[in-house]
């Protein structure tokens, strides 16, 4: 078969309530997704039938699956989740086409799956960007591709990039060595990130200039950072005073990317992780986007998927 060949395919919803909500306001979801990507759209009852060439009947049927996410996941959609959506599928984000950086291997830093898509589309269309998912999504190191196309194309001048050192750094002073060795086992997959990304080389001249720099969270107080892409990983480590620190230190010009997953908060037990509370209190702030990523986003060794969904099972959710 060709593109140019008709296809058709028939989605069914899980209710009414559902339907009514996905269509939007008088059929407004509807019709933007229809007109986008030039697909017949019919809707009977809980029954959406989709009609096209093959490729319009594919992007529809992704489009309807990443709206009926959101909607399973924040209770309601928004005019600006359905033309993310309507990007993300229209510009197919699992080609080269959407790279964000172009490691110096040669090789792309892209998005593999639609949940990534939509993850490159918020970096490139918001200041602040919390990303949350379980292990081998891509979230860090999307974002550090992300970082290092801002500094080459002269976009920010500084990379920072952060992570929290459980014990709060009390317990660094007992470490041998200057500060970098100190921090080195909880920085160690930043570096990895961006010594894949660039060469080692590279990255060492950055450091030793100041573009680059890789700190623990506990040394961010008191800085306030103008031109430079900020990057905190492993947010759901930091507290809440922490977070909302570290949010604030943000200048003019300036990128932040706070990534986590929600599953792994090391904090001790009556200690609420600020990852949580600020995807609760920033969901709606206009110009931050708060997203997440799913089990079909690990683009890991494919056993990843399934360990993530054994410990998932019976793992207690993080304290709210």
């Amino acid at each position: 078969m060709t593109d140019t060949q008709l296809a058709s395919k028939t989605l069914t919803l899980d209710s009414r309530e559902e339907a009514v909500i996905l269509f939007g306001p008088r059929d407004q979801f509807l019709r933007t997704v229809r007109d986008a990507l030039g697909v017949k759209v019919v809707a009977r009852g809980d029954t959406l039938q989709l009609e096209g060439t093959e490729e319009q009947v594919d992007h529809a049927d992704r489009a309807f699956g990443q709206l009926r996410g959101l909607l399973r996941k924040n209770g309601r959609l928004t005019p600006e989740d359905v033309r993310s959506v309507i990007d993300v599928v229209r510009g197919d984000g699992r080609g080269s086409g959407n790279a964000l950086t172009v490691m110096d291997s040669g090789r792309y830093v892209r998005p593999r799956t639609d949940g990534q898509s939509r993850y490159v589309q918020a970096l490139k269309s918001h200041d602040i960007v919390l990303c949350v998912g379980p292990a081998g999504t891509g979230k860090t190191y999307l974002a550090v591709g992300w970082a290092v196309t801002l500094l080459r194309t002269g976009q920010v001048k500084k990379i920072v990039l952060v992570r929290p050192a459980v014990e709060a750094g009390e317990r660094l002073g007992f470490l041998p060595g200057d500060l970098i060795a100190k921090i080195n086992p909880y920085l160690r997959p930043l570096f990895d990130s961006l010594n894949d990304i660039m060469e080692p080389e590279i990255v060492k001249k950055y450091l030793e200039n100041d573009i680059i720099e890789i700190l623990p969270l506990a040394y961010m107080r008191g800085r306030t950072l103008s031109n430079a892409c900020i990057i905190l990983d492993e947010g759901q480590n930091a507290t809440c005073t922490q977070m909302k620190m570290f949010l604030t230190r943000m200048g003019l010009n300036s990128k932040i990317v706070v990534t986590g997953d929600m599953s792994q908060v090391d904090l001790p037990g009556n200690v609420r992780s600020g990852l949580i509370d600020a995807v609760q209190r920033l969901q709606n702030v206009e110009g931050i986007s708060v997203l997440t990523l799913e089990e079909a986003d690990i683009v890991r060794n494919p056993l990843v998927m399934k360990i993530v969904r054994a410990y998932d099972d019976d793992t207690p959710k993080p304290k709210k």
